[in-house]
């Protein structure tokens, strides 16, 4: 494989109450992506592993959180062998005894984990994820399969800044792990996200009823000019994948040089607390 290109495959995924069953289904679909349409990298879905518990009040649901030596993502490291492919994801993380994350994991196709990005953004709006797990603080990259990868989770998109900062710290690609219903801006979104920071953008959505929910789907590869490549429907399982290039980022960046015209000088009311600039009413 030429390092300098990627066969990138998205899975889109509805999650019911069994977790083994769940974890079956996304080997099958994993299967799929690096048998059938040749992957050599693959998102999964947040939370593919369990229903999307965050919509109830309900404490108890924390023992379904798992440690990085759980099931699913022994489970992952496993697929990850073998099929010879690089494998990202997001789960309920259980750090230690009351610590809790939503953490995405880098898999190298040798299954070894090669990094974790853990949700800067707990939404807490018509979910309580801010109830079950802390947040993260930092936006790292990792080398996988010779690319500079990065990741954001879900509610952080809705954050221009997180996206921005994977991408000042050497993402050639930002892989999307997502838990999100029917969003107005879904599409838009996504592709602003891709087109601003010149990187490829893989969204990895539910779909289908969960609960009291129901999600989205649309998950997507969108290339380094907002150009959607690859896009699964609302409703249902899917599997979408295409071939990236990293000669498609460097020529976005170079028609739009907006690293190189930053003004981080100005930027003071985004990192400043709100009522430094508001002042007193």
């Amino acid at each position: 494989m030429d390092k300098d290109e990627l066969r990138l495959a998205v899975v889109q995924m509805n999650s019911g109450d069994d977790r083994d069953a769940n974890l079956d289904k996304a080997a099958s679909l994993i299967a799929r992506a690096a048998e059938d349409e040749g992957a050599d990298l693959i998102v999964v879905p947040e939370f593919f592993n369990i229903p999307y518990v965050f919509q109830w009040r309900d404490y108890g649901h924390i023992d379904r959180a798992e440690p990085a030596d759980g099931p699913s993502i022994r489970l992952l490291r496993d697929l990850a062998r073998k099929h010879g492919v690089g494998l990202i994801t997001a789960i309920f993380e259980e750090e230690a005894a009351g610590l809790y994350y939503d953490t995405a994991f880098f898999i190298e196709r040798d299954g070894s984990i090669v990094g974790k990005y853990r949700k800067t953004h707990p939404a807490a709006v018509a979910s309580l994820e801010k109830i079950y797990f802390r947040f993260g603080s930092h936006y790292p990259v990792v080398s996988m399969l010779g690319w500079k990868v990065g990741a954001i989770i879900c509610y952080d998109t809705f954050f221009p800044e997180s996206a921005r900062c994977v991408a000042l710290n050497g993402a050639e690609l930002i892989a999307v792990p997502f838990a999100a219903p029917p969003v107005e801006a879904w599409r838009a979104m996504m592709t602003t996200r891709a087109f601003e920071n010149g990187v490829w953008f893989a969204p990895a959505n539910k779909c289908g009823v969960e609960g009291d929910w129901r999600f989205g789907g649309q998950s997507m590869i969108v290339d380094p000019r907002g150009g959607v490549q690859a896009e699964a429907g609302s409703d249902d399982d899917a599997v979408i994948a295409t071939e990236i290039s990293r000669d498609a980022v460097f020529q976005a960046r170079r028609e739009k040089p907006m690293f190189r015209d930053r003004r981080p000088d100005l930027y003071r009311a985004i990192t400043s607390p709100t009522e430094d600039l508001v002042g007193s009413r």
